[in-house]
């Protein structure tokens, strides 16, 4: 008779357990950052951007993903290299690089973004 009751202890405690996995690895959707304001809100740099670094690109963490070129980023008063990075493809969606824009005597940072294709 005491095998019945630990049977169904177990039989609980695997249930509870499997819940719990499923909560914790479910999947969570990330939306694609919304529409492009053409440059960046912040003040014309007067600095322009160095020449892009080399970078090594290793081998694709599964197959489909793309690599998303570094650049330059001006991050407290001064350029700073944003490394690449691997990233999973967005059906629907085409990624338009960082890129600085010259305007008039300055530089304007425009981000790099997601766009509907």
């Amino acid at each position: 008779m005491t095998q019945r009751p630990r049977l169904a202890t177990q039989r609980a405690a695997l249930a509870s357990t499997l819940a719990a996995c499923a909560v914790l690895s479910a999947c969570v959707v990330v939306p694609a950052r919304g529409g492009y304001r053409g440059s960046y809100d912040g003040p014309a740099v007067m600095v322009a951007p160095p020449p892009v670094q080399a970078e090594v690109i290793g081998v694709a963490p599964a197959p489909g993903y793309f690599w998303i070129g570094g650049y330059w980023g001006w991050i407290g008063g001064r350029h700073s290299w944003i490394g690449g990075h691997w990233e999973a493809p967005r059906p629907g969606w085409r990624w338009a690089p960082h890129h600085w824009q010259h305007e008039g005597r300055g530089w304007r940072e425009a981000p790099g973004r997601w766009e509907r294709h």
